[in-house]
This record gives structure tokens, sequence and C-alpha cells, in this order.
């Protein structure tokens, strides 16, 4: 019997399926690179510009925003933003209006230095009435009798940075301190605001003052207590007390014949039907109250400041 030869091995020949014509199980990607001429690479959804779920293209951009879904969420999303930005439009305009607001801060240099010279030099001025053109006031700008909220607000600000400088002077500035001074000088003025607008209600006083005209007012004194500070930095505590006499001097002054225009306007009216009330003589007492109450303020918010 005949051992077979070591050298070789009996192998089968291998079946292959492409000879065979047999179905292949897998496709045969290692290529890497889908062969883009096959018409099998267009029927399994990898088509450019179909928008399909296999490879969206530009046409996939387009149908998105097409869907009549996306148009309504959009469409709704929209009408919310709007029906929000309403909301808060009437909200905002139940507690102050913008129109009246810009009216305030209508102003420009001239007006500005004209009101400046006139806070602090009052008594040399003579027609103090409020100009109106067709039942409106005329802006600030228009009219130096005008009440404006620029020069309040600028030398609140003013009064705040100079307040820290003259702490930093003394050695005695820190946040805590410059925010309670701050907010002292804010308070102050809203009470003050505040006290006004109940005694008018109280004595059932109708005249042209609104909020933001007793803002303005009260406002104004931040003009006095700056030119006080200042002074007292410069010139000591004599100075100080100068400048306090000086700025609480005008500022009355010029309070109380502002003030007469709106509070005491209907003076005459209410005597000539009420016969001998009160009530005109405790309009005076509001308008000579809030006067002298000026320096006292004055006083309390610049104090501390000068040493």
């Amino acid at each position: 019997m005949a051992l077979p030869h070591h050298g070789h091995r009996a192998t089968k020949p291998r079946a292959r399926s492409a000879q065979t014509g047999d179905p292949l199980l897998f496709e045969d990607t290692s290529s890497g690179v889908p062969d883009m001429n096959s018409q099998n690479y267009y029927e399994s959804g990898y088509s450019l510009g179909s928008g399909s779920v296999g490879g969206p293209g530009p046409g996939g951009v387009n149908n998105l925003f097409a869907d009549p879904m996306t148009n309504a969420a959009v469409m709704y999303g929209s009408s919310l933003a709007n029906q929000g930005k309403d909301m808060v439009n009437k909200e905002i305009s139940r507690f102050m209006s913008v129109n009246k607001l810009k009216y305030f801060f209508a102003v420009d240099t001239r007006y500005v230095m004209k009101k400046l010279i006139l806070l602090m030099f009052p008594y040399t001025h003579q027609d103090w009435e409020v100009r109106y053109h067709r039942d409106t006031p005329l802006t600030p700008r228009h009219d130096v009798n005008a009440p404006d909220l620029y020069i309040p607000t600028m030398a609140f600000i003013t009064y705040i940075l100079l307040a820290g400088m003259a702490l930093g002077i003394q050695k005695r500035f820190s946040p805590e301190v410059l925010g309670l001074c701050a907010s002292t000088a804010l308070v102050w003025v809203i009470i003050e605001v505040l006290v006004m607008l109940l005694s008018l209600y109280l004595l059932t006083v109708h005249t042209d003052l609104s909020t933001f005209d007793l803002v303005a007012y009260s406002g104004y004194k931040y003009v006095g207590m700056i030119f006080t500070v200042l002074c007292g930095l410069l010139f000591g505590s004599d100075g100080y007390f100068v400048a306090l006499a000086w700025a609480s001097c005008a500022l009355m002054f010029f309070n109380v014949r502002s003030l007469k225009m709106k509070i005491l306007s209907s003076l005459s009216a209410d005597s000539m039907g009420a016969g001998t009330s009160s009530k005109p003589r405790f309009r005076l007492y509001i308008t000579v109250a809030s006067a002298v109450f000026q320096p006292i303020i004055i006083y309390w918010l610049t104090a501390h400041l000068v040493r």
C-alpha cells in the first residue's frame, strides 16, 4: 500500500460565488468610496438633494421650511412674542408714560447752562410761568421754567462720584459706605415725593403737578449738594457752611417761586367759592414746608463728607 507524498496536501478548490453566480451576503465596502455609477447606490436612499433620511442635502432644508407644521409653529411663536411685547408695554404704560418721560429729557446744552445759573442765582429771575403751546407745555429746551429730569439725574450721579472722592481723600472709602450714601440720597427724594403727593391728595388740591414734576423739583437739590461738598473740600468747614447757606437759600427761593404757579394757582378761586376756607392757607403751608425742608436734607447728606 503506497503512502501519500508528504510534500503535498490534498486540497479542495474554493467555490467562488462570482463564478457560481450565488448572491452576496454583504456588499464589499472595503474600498471606502461608494460607486457613484452603481444603481444600488441611488436605490439605497443616499441620493443627493432628495432630502431623505440617508443624506439630507439642500432639498432637505427646503422641505423642512416648506413643512406646514413648521410654518405653523414659527407663526405661533411670533404671535406669542408679539403678545408678550404688548403686555410688557402695557404694564410699563400703567406706571409711567414713555412719551411724557421723553418730555423731561428734551434738553440741550443751552438749557442746561441757563438752568444751572437759575438754580444758583434765582433772585434776578422775573418770569416764572411755564409756557404752553396749544394746551401743551413747551419742552425744557424751549422754556427754562419747565422742569426736567436730566439735571437731577446727572447731578445725582455726580454727587455719588464726588462723595466717593471725598471719602477716598479722608481714607474712609469702601463700597458699602458709598452704596449707603447713594441709597440714602435716593430714599430721601422718594420720601419727599410721597409726602408731597399724600399732602396734595388729603387736601384735595387739583394742580398740574405730576409725579415727574415733583421728582424734578426734589432732585434739583443735588446741584446745591455738589456745590456745598466742593466748597467744603476746597475751603474747609468755613467754606462748607457758607456754601450750604447760599445753596439752601437759593433752592428755597427757587422752589417757592416755581411751585407757586402750580400749587397756589387756584388760591383765589377756592377763596371765592369757600369764603374763609382754610385750604388755601394749607396749600401755602405745603409750599413753604417743602422749601424749608430742602436745607435739612442737604445738610444731612453732605455733612459727613466734609471734615
